[in-house]
């Protein structure tokens, strides 16, 4: 990346992904109430792989999806996904930029 520190970039990239997911589940949350078109649920699955604290924030601020099964057993598993491989992907960031 241009002058930004790979790890740096990557925390970025994290976070752009966190807000965006949570923007995602506040969209759908909002075209729920409207009677809107909704965002499917395997949308919001694949893309809580990328995203998953946000998709849990907006899950628990928004109170969207709290209580529909089995959606809410498959983000948790997916939450957890998405902690064990960010936490692999940074371990290995920051083993290589040490080495």
């Amino acid at each position: 990346m241009i002058g930004v520190p790979v790890v740096d970039g990557a925390l970025i990239l994290v976070l752009f992904a966190e807000i965006a997911v949570f923007c995602l589940f506040w969209f759908d949350k909002r075209q729920a109430r409207n009677h809107g078109r909704r965002v499917r649920e395997t949308t919001l699955l694949l893309l809580s792989l990328f995203g998953g604290v946000g998709a849990w924030t907006g899950q628990r601020l928004l109170r969207h999806k709290t209580r529909k099964e089995p959606f809410r057993t498959l983000l948790g598993v997916v939450i957890a996904v998405h902690l064990v491989g960010a936490a692999a992907v940074f371990w290995l960031l920051l083993r290589t930029a040490h080495a």
